[in-house]
This record gives structure tokens, sequence and C-alpha cells, in this order.
């Protein structure tokens, strides 16, 4: 995946590994998601499975991206395995490239790189950073991975890390890296990766308007900076719930709402207060929802599979969805996004 047919939606699954309440064990959370995995590659309707990368929290108990892709590598054969993403300012970057490229090896060239910064306040206090220092070691570890996979041996100084005449092997399968993008959340994050050149994944709790205004603001971006803006795949990840009935879907989209800004409780780690106020008529003081509630509505695509699939199509034109990450908040939604849903949009 590294060119869009925008008139063809692409679809995905950011596949985060949840512990809610710690209510089963914790190998049961990834037997469950290997399940989903072996369904994704018999299915043929997702391209890949994107794999998130979280420290010391139940929201996400895998810490590592790349082991957790070895194992969807040995029992899949079709399906890609994206990162989404690697937390690149937390790594070696050297020790990253390596990693990468040898599931990129062993997979058979399935790898899609996804890179972010990262910005939860546990992660940033243990490994010892902070949010001016980790914005320019993300960039610099990035062109370190990138400089190690395009270069036979690599010499690099830079403002964190310094090497000469390294030859980092292995070298990627896929020539001369695997496809590349940053996660990019403010507009501050979108403006720079335009500005740089690189293709972007879209965040899942940012409002269906916001992305669609941040999607416009990219690329205007990188037309402004002369970088080519059409062909590009840019994911754009979602919370989906959906069930037999609108009502039943949106019970699931409240629950997922409300665990979600439990476990992200810390302003510092997103700003949802932003990116969840409402507009219009709402923003006069008419909107009556509570915080979770204004989530599940603006946030979550939620409603029957009939419901869903007009929701994706109308993102499709509103907002120009063409790549959809698909986070669904229970198995079941999961099961009839892949069975009733996506196979009438394809």
């Amino acid at each position: 995946m590294t060119t869009a047919d925008h008139g063809r939606l692409g679809f995905g699954v950011l596949q985060f590994f949840s512990w809610p309440g710690r209510r089963i064990p914790p190998e049961a959370v990834y037997s469950r998601a290997l399940e989903r995995i072996d369904i994704m590659e018999r299915s043929g309707v997702y391209d890949a499975v994107w794999l998130a990368e979280h420290h010391f929290t139940t929201y996400s108990v895998s810490p590592s991206v790349s082991m957790m892709g070895a194992l969807v590598a040995a029992r899949t054969e079709r399906l890609r395995i994206g990162t989404a993403v690697s937390l690149a300012a937390m790594h070696h970057p050297l020790r990253l490239a390596e990693e990468i490229a040898l599931l990129d090896v062993v997979s058979g060239g399935r790898v899609n790189w996804g890179a972010g910064r990262g910005n939860d306040p546990t992660e940033f206090r243990v490994f010892g950073l902070d949010l001016e220092r980790s914005y320019a070691l993300f960039r610099e570890n990035v062109e370190v991975v990138l400089g190690a996979w395009r270069q036979e041996r690599l010499t690099h100084r830079g403002r964190f890390h310094s090497f000469e005449d390294i030859e980092v092997l292995p070298k990627p399968l896929q020539r001369p890296h695997p496809p590349v993008w940053l996660a990019a959340s403010s507009p501050e994050a979108v403006a720079w990766a335009a500005g740089a050149g690189y293709s972007i994944l879209m965040d899942p709790h940012s409002t269906h308007a916001a992305i669609g205004s941040k999607y416009r603001a990219y690329r205007q971006g990188l037309a402004d900076a002369g970088h080519p803006v059409d062909g590009r795949v840019i994911p754009m990840a979602r919370l989906i719930a959906v069930a037999p009935t609108d009502e039943e879907a949106r019970e699931i989209a409240l629950r997922g709402a409300r665990w979600t800004l439990g476990s992200l409780s810390d302003p510092s780690r997103r700003d949802y207060s932003r990116s969840i106020r409402p507009a219009g008529a709402r923003a006069a003081g008419h909107d009556s929802r509570d915080r979770a509630e204004r989530y599940a509505d603006d946030v979550v695509i939620h409603g029957s599979p009939a419901r869903v699939a007009e929701h994706i199509r109308a993102l499709k034109e509103e907002i120009g969805l063409h790549y959809l990450l698909c986070a669904p908040l229970s198995h079941a939604s999961f099961l009839l996004l892949t069975r009733e849903v996506i196979p009438k949009l394809l």
C-alpha cells in the first residue's frame, strides 16, 4: 500500500491490546487479538493490521510492535503489518532500524512503518523525555532510521546522535525501505510533516470534522512546499461500533467513549477539550450532551451495518476519507464490520 485509488476505499485495522478492568488473564488479550488477525487474513477485505505500541498502561498492553509483528508474520501470508505507531523517540534509532528491517525480511516485505512521538506523561517520565526535546529527538530518530535503511553504511552527526561508518543489518526487503507514515495529531505536527513531505497517520480521537480540516491543511501544506499531493495513502483512524440496531451500537459507542476517556484522563496526554468542542449552535451553549456523549457522537462511527456503511460513504465525500483505519470497540463490532459493512463498500 503506497499509492491511493481515491475512487475505492481501503481498510485496515488499528489493533489495540486493551485490558479493561484486568477482567481476563493477560495472555487472553493476545490470543483474542491474534484470532481477530486470523479472521482479517481469511476475509480478504483488509489491507493491513496496524499494531499499537504503548507502555505502562492497560489502555494497550503491547510494548513491542516488532515482537507482535513477528507473531503476525508467522501466521499470515497476505496481510500487511503496520506499526501505528513505533514510538520512535523512546528507542535507540539504530536498534529500531534493525528490528523493523528484520520484521520486513521475515514477513516477506509486508511492513508498513508508522512512527510517532508519543504523548503519554508516564511514558515521557520513564523514558526521560520532555515536550521540546521529544519533538526534536523524534524527528532526528526518524532521520537516522531512514538513513540506516537507505545507505550501505551510515555516518550521522546530529543533536542527539553521532555515528561513523556504521553498517546496519539487515536492510529491509522492500527497497529502499518500507513505506513510511508519521503520526500527526496537532496542527503544528501536520504542518511540519507536510512541509517535510512525509505521509501521515491521522488519529482516532479527533472529531470527524477536525480530521477533515487537518487533512485539507495537510494537502495544502504539501502543495505549498512543492511535494506531490495526489496518490498518497493517508490512513484515518476511526473508532467504530456496529450492532444489529442503532440503539445497541450507540450503547457500545458510549461504553467505549467512557473507557477511552477514563484511561486517557490525564489532560497532558491528549487535548480532548479542543478536538471534541461542539461547533455551530452547540458552541453557543445549546449542547446538553456530556463529554462521553459528545465523543461517541462526534468521534465514533456507530450504528447498524447499514447506517455505518452510509456514514463511511458520507465521510468519503465530506472529508476525503479513502483509507479507513478501523478501531472496533467490540469483537461483535469487528465481526459485523468485516462481514456486513466493508463488503458493501468495496
